[in-house]
C-alpha cells in the first residue's frame, strides 16, 4: 500500500524552524539531522523534495531556514 505524504519545502522549513525554536537542533547542523524528527517512512519524500530544491542532506539547516520563497511577488 502506497501512502502519499506531501513534503514540500515550505513544510520542511517549517518543521526545521520548530525543532530550532526548541533548542532540538541547530542551525550549524547538516540537513540530515532532521531524519531523527521525520518517520523513516517518510524521510525518502522529504530527501527527494530536498533534492529537487537543490539542497544536499550535508548543507546547514541555517542554508535551509534562511532561504524564503515568495511566491507572490
Amino acid at each position: 500500500m502506497l501512502q502519499s505524504a506531501q513534503y514540500s519545502l515550505n513544510v520542511i522549513q517549517d518543521e526545521a524552524r520548530e525543532l530550532i525554536r526548541k533548542g532540538l537542533v541547530s542551525r550549524q547542523q547538516p540537513i540530515y539531522i532532521l531524519c531523527q524528527y521525520i518517520p523513516a517512512r517518510e524521510w525518502a519524500w522529504v530527501e527527494s523534495e530536498l533534492e529537487r530544491c537543490n539542497f544536499l542532506l550535508r548543507d546547514r539547516i541555517g542554508d535551509l531556514v534562511g532561504r524564503e520563497q515568495w511566491d507572490n511577488d
